[in-house]
């Protein structure tokens, strides 16, 4: 078999109502689709499987490399774990207009309703418009009751928590988490594989035909976390040249890098690790082979590759591990 190197993957572009042309204009990505929503980076959602962009490897799809290469692309523990699933969909989104209100199912329901993982997922803002928000939770205390009174009424806006954000603002959005991405945000997005979303107020919008989107309030009810902790702030430090955890959870962690020098790396967690750059670019050094990078793109380093050197003279990454 040819030998694994850091693979880059085609992006998979999505035209999205509220979709915009940020993924386009700012990171590139090349399309023809009209309001380009999303990029999934790295996926293995069922119909949606990347595939891989370059190198010996090119063509080959995420399932394929995981069918030949098992352990050695995703590690021991992770291939036990997940087997020939890959565990974590990574996105670009980029919202011109308001996202619906949603949350996501836990892995309990998910398995039980859609035979899928969950939908625990994380957010690091990339850009915001001036007066950009997210929403994230409720603003009081919420009872079943007094949430369907709101819903009912139209009024769900006045309990939900609205955050102006920032570059650099980080959340972790558990499952059950009622959230939205406000217009005028582009962020990266870290998830479990799934693509369950459950829609619970669209603000009454239609698409060209004049159809409003479904939404799915009978399934929500029962997978909303209704005393769930203030705890989806993600604070963490900004040291250069060093992986500052922003994220750990049972099914990733993910640090922040802030390099502009060359940084000897060793992996050590028995899993892939993956470098989303957010900002600037630099290059990637293994004995396999060596990747360039740069702001909107992301690469998958193998877990077999266990010594490698970041190089840059400005970059902002993020790094995931399972």
């Amino acid at each position: 078999m040819k030998d694994l190197y850091p693979l880059k993957f085609q992006p998979i572009l999505k035209d999205k109502i509220w979709g915009g042309d940020k993924l386009k204009n700012v990171l590139n990505k090349s399309s023809e689709l009209n309001n380009v929503g999303e990029s999934w980076e790295i996926s293995d959602v069922e119909g949606d499987t990347s595939v891989v962009k370059k190198g010996a490897l090119a063509g080959t799809s995420l399932k394929e490399l995981l069918e030949n290469y098992g352990a050695s692309l995703i590690g021991q523990k992770n291939y036990d774990r997940f087997g020939n699933k890959f565990p974590l969909l990574i996105k670009f989104i980029d919202a011109k207009e308001d996202l619906s209100i949603q949350l996501h199912p836990n892995d309990t329901l998910a398995k039980e309703r859609h035979n899928s993982f969950g939908k625990t997922e994380m957010w690091y803002v990339m850009q915001a418009d001036e007066g950009a928000n997210l929403i994230v939770d409720f603003n009081q205390k919420i009872t079943p009751e007094i949430y369907l009174k709101h819903l009912e009424n139209k009024s769900l806006t006045e309990i939900l928590n609205f955050e102006k954000v920032k570059e650099g603002d980080t959340y972790f959005i558990e499952v059950g988490r009622v959230h939205a991405i406000g217009a005028g945000v582009m962020l990266a997005e870290i998830q479990q594989t799934s693509d369950i979303t459950y829609r619970v107020y669209d603000w009454d919008r239609v698409d060209d035909q004049g159809n409003e989107r479904e939404l799915h309030n009978d399934l929500a009810i029962d997978a909303i976390g209704f005393d769930m902790p203030d705890n989806f702030r993600v604070s963490y430090n900004k040291d250069k040249n060093v992986s500052n955890e922003m994220v750990t959870c049972p099914y990733f962690t993910t640090n922040y890098i802030d390099i502009n020098n060359t940084l000897t790396k060793q992996n050590n967690h028995d899993s892939f690790i993956i470098y989303i750059c957010v900002d600037g670019e630099g290059s990637i050094l293994t004995v396999h082979g060596n990747e360039d990078f740069k702001k909107g793109e992301t690469l998958l380093l193998p877990a077999e590759i266990k010594d490698y050197t970041l190089k840059s003279d400005g970059a902002k990454l993020l790094e995931v591990h399972v």
